[in-house]
């Protein structure tokens, strides 16, 4: 049971330090040999390329640029008349992904308060073009569908949709980013949901329900039993822990060895 591949989430765990960038080396002290991040783009370039290299680790995944997260704005995907706001937020992710030699960025779709069929139009066509621009850079572009609990009027919240969407483009540069925590809360039944969705898969994140704490924590999850079918399924990608610690990090993970894993 050694198999699956864990990477920490810097924009969730190690809180104990508010700086990203020596977050990467805290994940390294605790033994990762991968990491992801939402927005790494507070830094400069440069920065964040010396603090990975400098901790050892790799980088698994990075969003997209979304905008100011200050006031909400959670990407441009499904915006009409935003489509070169959205081309000059996705080139900077690729600048980014690509000095972090990190092949996988999430884009993310924005927030929208009515949706409509020109909001999913407008989608579609920027997927397909980021799609087509992340496979020339050899990058992996996913999608994940976020449960409007969590996000409230997150456009991308449907993971029908999401997979329609996947089949649709039909490209092995595009995939779906499948966050656990966010499966039980739209779909549930995660055993036989987890199998169907696997093949179109290229990214798996996991946290407790409803706290988004550690998998050993309490909540509707029971997360051994969910790892062993992903090894079942032979999952091979990464899983990304993006949970909140209830406390320290460090004394947290306890449940990887518990659960019998190893970073």
């Amino acid at each position: 049971m050694a198999g699956l591949k864990f990477c920490a989430n810097l924009s969730f765990m190690f809180q104990e330090s508010t700086s990203l960038l020596e977050r990467y080396a805290l994940a390294a002290k605790a033994g990762f040999k991968w990491v992801e991040c939402a927005f790494p783009y507070d830094h400069p370039l440069e920065e964040v390329v010396a603090a990975k290299e400098a901790a050892g680790v790799q980088q698994a995944l990075i969003n997209i640029h979304v905008g100011d997260v200050t006031k909400g704005e959670l990407g441009t995907a499904a915006e009409p008349g935003r489509e070169e706001d959205f081309k000059k937020s996705l080139q900077l992710a690729v600048d980014y992904a690509k000095a972090l030699k990190c092949n996988r960025i999430h884009i993310m779709s924005g927030k929208v308060e009515k949706p409509t069929a020109e909001n999913w139009t407008t989608y579609e066509q920027n997927i397909r073009f980021a799609t087509s621009l992340l496979a020339q850079n050899e990058i992996v572009a996913l999608i994940e569908p976020i449960n409007n609990r969590s996000v409230p009027q997150y456009f991308m919240n449907n993971y029908d949709k999401a997979l329609h969407l996947v089949k649709s483009v039909n490209s092995p540069n595009l995939k779906i980013m499948m966050d656990i925590f966010h499966l039980q809360q739209l779909k549930g039944n995660l055993a036989h949901n987890i199998k169907e969705l696997l093949p179109f898969v290229g990214h798996i994140q996991i946290a407790q329900v409803p706290d988004r704490h550690e998998p050993d924590s309490d909540g509707e999850i029971n997360y051994q039993y969910v790892l062993q079918q992903l090894e079942k399924n032979e999952y091979d990608k990464w899983i990304g822990l993006e949970y909140k610690p209830k406390s320290d990090t460090l004394h947290g993970l306890k449940w990887v060895n518990d659960f019998g894993y190893s970073l």
